[in-house]
């Protein structure tokens, strides 16, 4: 089921709150929720040839559903890639990723500032299946070209980082990656496709955790994967259909909803992360601030460039202390003190989200795993929401001006 055409060039913006599924014979404004893990059929010969691939239409929700298509419609044209594939969580896409497209024997490399889950699940699980894999520095372009073998099959780059926002040039690795003859994915969860399309840039496949900035109000897990038509149909389909790490009907109508406010929210939410950033540089009891918006970020001039201007949603800092124990308990304090903040590990929310990376997000890595990847025990991930910045600031300060 495909829309009716729109017309082309059509902003970012205007496709988050038009693309979708054509609507049913009721004409409904809002995109239909279909609520059915079955479809009848019109008769044995076109269930037939529907299940063979042979004709169109819908047979099973682990293989299709209306609503689940208009979200995943609606993020390949704000993505700009040409088909994308909706999965039950961001980490179940990166699955889906890493079990379409590897072997045993394969190698893939990756940055040591990716999300906690992925690194595991590249160097521990696959690992178990023979699957090697090799580490680098986010921004070090020397040490990824470095890094790749006549086995590698895949560069795998999360920009900006979470949770010290470090950007890398996503242009470089799509070259460098092709020339060595492997692909390039990255996970534009912390951009979006508002300020940035990695697509346009070179990248072969772009990851999404729809849990996060795509619904933005922190209700429902949903993920995705952007990429080629074939790619998706002849590599991901077939894995996600016998594997179903499918998104759920309702969690893509969330999702769907949620996408319409996507530019309006991540740039609202952008320009109030760029004040506190500015704000918490100032502060005595802050050591660093860690916000590509900032002119101090090593990468500010590439993440503007990339990222339409805007720093985004996220900024980390790390308290002044001596010792890491002692880091640790500042850092807990200002957590401790928060009255209208929350402490919460998701972030992409409507509300402002702080929480302590080394003891959640990347709490399963070792300590040297932590310290390669610049994730001290005073550090403090801020996912800014739409409070007003002066009501962030204040709440901050209950912690920060009580500090011993």
């Amino acid at each position: 089921m495909t829309q009716k055409s729109l017309p082309p060039d059509l902003h970012a913006d205007t496709l988050a709150v038009r693309v979708a599924v054509d609507r049913s014979q009721y004409g409904e404004n809002s995109e239909a929720l279909y609520l059915t893990s079955g479809y009848v059929q019109p008769s044995a010969e076109v269930s037939a040839r529907r299940f063979a691939g042979e004709e169109e239409g819908y047979t099973y929700t682990r293989s299709g559903n209306p609503t689940v298509s208009s979200f995943e419609m609606r993020l390949a044209a704000m993505e700009g890639s040409e088909a994308a594939l909706a999965t039950a969580t961001g980490m179940s896409a990166v699955l889906l990723m890493l079990f379409s497209l590897l072997k045993s024997g394969d190698h893939v490399v990756y940055s040591q500032s990716m999300f906690g889950s992925t690194i595991k699940l590249i160097g521990t699980e696959f690992a178990r299946f023979g699957v090697e894999s090799t580490v680098v520095p986010q921004t070090d372009l020397a040490a990824w070209q470095a890094a790749i073998r006549p086995n590698t099959k895949i560069l795998f780059a999360e920009t900006p980082t979470n949770p010290l926002t470090e950007v890398c040039d996503i242009a470089a690795l799509a070259d460098m990656a092709h020339n060595a003859g492997a692909l390039l994915a990255v996970d534009n969860c912390f951009a979006t496709p508002i300020l940035q399309r990695p697509i346009a840039l070179g990248a072969d496949i772009v990851m999404h955790s729809g849990t996060k900035y795509l619904d933005g109000q922190g209700r429902v897990m949903a993920g995705a994967l952007c990429a080629s038509e074939q790619m998706v149909n002849e590599k991901f389909m077939p894995v996600l259909r016998n594997g179903g790490m499918v998104l759920s009907p309702f969690n893509a109508w969330v999702v769907l909803k949620g996408m319409e406010t996507l530019g309006i929210r991540m740039r609202a939410q952008s320009a109030s992360a760029l004040a506190l950033a500015q704000w918490l540089e100032q502060q005595p009891q802050v050591a660093r601030v860690y916000y590509p918006g900032l002119p101090s970020h090593p990468q500010h001039a590439l993440s503007m460039q990339q990222m339409s201007g805007l720093g985004g949603a996220v900024l980390s800092f790390d308290m002044k202390a001596g010792t890491p124990q002692d880091a640790r308990l500042r850092a807990f304090h200002v957590l401790d003190s928060l009255q209208t903040l929350s402490l919460c590990t998701n972030l992409g929310d409507t509300k402002t989200l702080l929480t302590h990376p080394a003891s959640t997000s990347h709490g399963k890595l070792s300590e040297d795993q932590r310290q390669a990847a610049g994730i001290g025990q005073g550090l403090i991930r801020m996912a800014i929401g739409l409070e007003h910045p002066d009501d962030m600031k204040a709440d901050l300060l209950r912690g920060l001006d009580t500090l011993k």
